[in-house]
């Protein structure tokens, strides 16, 4: 079976940081690329970056470039999010996804629609 394994959420002060991380297992994890979402409450959920595993390009939503970067580690089946200079309004959910194998790569992030497995979330929030 699919499983994406979340992990690393807290509460942290405005401009500091958090590291999330996403264990991917039951799929090839170079065979597919990965995104990490979230969603506040009321809102909708949105993409925040996702990586190709095979050769590690990635994209980002404009509110966290130059902030947030997505790696992965192929031999630990891992995806990372490493989140600097937090924001309040970077208080979420954070959910990692993999996205859908037909979906071509030069699409950008994409929506929620793309990705066909979630993991459960881990919660970031981000006090002024």
């Amino acid at each position: 079976d699919v499983q994406l394994q979340a992990s690393g959420g807290g509460l942290v002060q405005a401009g500091g940081s958090l590291r999330l991380s996403c264990v991917a297992s039951g799929f090839t994890f170079d065979d597919y690329a990965l995104g990490w979402f979230r969603q506040a409450p009321g809102k909708e959920r949105e993409g925040v970056a996702c990586i190709s595993s095979s050769d590690e390009s990635t994209y980002y939503a404009d509110s966290v470039k130059g902030r947030f970067t997505i790696s992965s580690d192929n031999a630990r089946n891992t995806v990372y999010l490493q989140m600097n200079s937090l924001k309040p309004e970077d208080t979420a959910t954070y959910y990692c996804a993999r996205r859908r194998h037909a979906i071509p790569w030069d699409g950008g992030l994409g929506r929620p629609r793309w990705y066909d497995y979630w993991g459960q979330g881990t919660q970031v929030t981000v006090s002024s």
